[in-house]
């Protein structure tokens, strides 16, 4: 396979170019204009940053991909899906919450945000995964998929299950509705914190195959029956039903490679990220430690995996910042994302996703 083309720029500016000019001039560079957006539903994919991270990706980066795509013809929409953990993007009204408190509403990045999965998290798409081999029929939120044009905005960190996040980790786990998430996270089926019931019913109403029962107020899931939807996770108003999050990590990135191959599989797509604040943990955290390295630029380009695989490599060719996670922890494996999270295996997801045809690690570099 031919190697890819990356575009990259540092953060460095001048008096006539500040960042989002610059980043601007990246993405038209990289080609962005070549994909046809006249009239266009156009999805941007971001993470609006869990309330009480710092590290999420400032909306004034977002403003410039929105102006870039209208000023293509596009309709663009920032959007996200609901999250499987409890916190302040759990629902969809939850999460427009966090979205506006953290600065991306209409009128500071020119479109509007839509919450792919829907209220409950449990409006999703069966998308088919060509040559899946954990997964093969991926739970895509509706809005995603319903998308004629697919772009990423990543904000490219650490992450203690993926080793990092980047572009692949915001299309295949970002893209997956709640029940999604928990098929990447599991192997086996929800079960009930007794503690948190309340026995109200609503998991028994929702499913489809009578595997929720309620005895003595508390209600329990039948494993024999669930066939592992992960209805009842979305609809339960106390988070008792639980993900058993039991895959190994390998397998969770292959399968994130694997919902990233049904996001953007027959349509145009194109992905954008900023190595910069590369916080150890996601974005998801409602706290973000220091940086592990100085931040490092732009990049952007038509390959998620050939991507990826460039911010990896700039990121393990940087200095390890002082006090940060990193810097106190061994340095054995000569890699600062195993290192921070030595539990992790990046290259499983680049690998698996090279294998399945979603792009190609071989990349050429091009700086501008």
């Amino acid at each position: 396979m031919e190697k890819a083309k990356v575009y990259f720029t540092n953060m460095k500016t001048t008096l006539s170019e500040n960042l989002p000019q610059k980043l601007e001039r990246l993405i038209r560079t990289a080609g962005i204009g070549n994909i046809d957006f006249r009239n266009k539903y156009t999805a941007v994919k971001i993470h609006f940053g869990e309330p009480g991270n710092l590290a999420y990706l400032r909306p004034n980066y977002a403003a410039v991909v929105v102006k870039v795509i209208r000023e293509l013809g596009g309709k663009p929409f920032l959007t996200d899906c609901n999250t499987l953990y409890i916190g302040g993007r759990k629902n969809a009204l939850d999460h427009l919450d966090t979205a506006y408190q953290n600065g991306f509403s209409p009128f500071s990045t020119g479109c509007h945000v839509i919450i792919a999965d829907g209220l409950k998290g449990t409006d999703e798409a069966l998308v088919p995964v060509s040559g899946g081999e954990y997964v093969k029929e991926a739970k895509i939120g509706r809005a995603i998929m319903d998308a004629d044009v697919f772009i990423t905005l990543n904000h490219f960190k650490g992450h203690e299950c993926a080793g990092f996040g980047g572009a692949l980790k915001n299309i295949g786990m970002g893209s997956g509705s709640r029940a999604g998430k928990m098929e990447m996270h599991s192997a086996g089926k929800p079960f009930v914190d007794q503690k948190s019931c309340v026995g109200c019913g609503r998991c028994s109403k929702v499913c489809a195959h009578d595997a929720p029962s309620i005895t003595g107020g508390k209600a329990s899931i039948d494993h024999n029956k669930c066939v592992g939807c992960g209805r009842c996770i979305g609809v339960c108003p106390m988070d008792a039903v639980c993900s058993p999050s039991d895959e190994s990590n390998d397998i969770l990135n292959r399968k994130i490679a694997e919902y990233s191959k049904a996001v953007i599989d027959g349509r145009p797509h194109f992905h954008i990220s900023l190595v910069i604040d590369v916080s150890p943990n996601c974005d998801c955290h409602a706290e973000n430690d220091i940086p592990i390295v100085p931040d490092v630029g732009m990049f952007a380009s038509f390959d998620p995996v050939a991507l990826d695989k460039a911010c990896a490599d700039a990121v393990n060719r940087q200095p390890v910042i002082s006090g940060s996670q990193l810097d106190e922890m061994p340095h054995v494996h000569h890699d600062h994302f195993i290192d921070s999270a030595p539990d992790t295996n990046w290259h499983s997801c680049i690998e698996h996703a090279v294998k399945i045809g979603i792009g190609t690690d071989e990349y050429k570099l091009i700086e501008i």
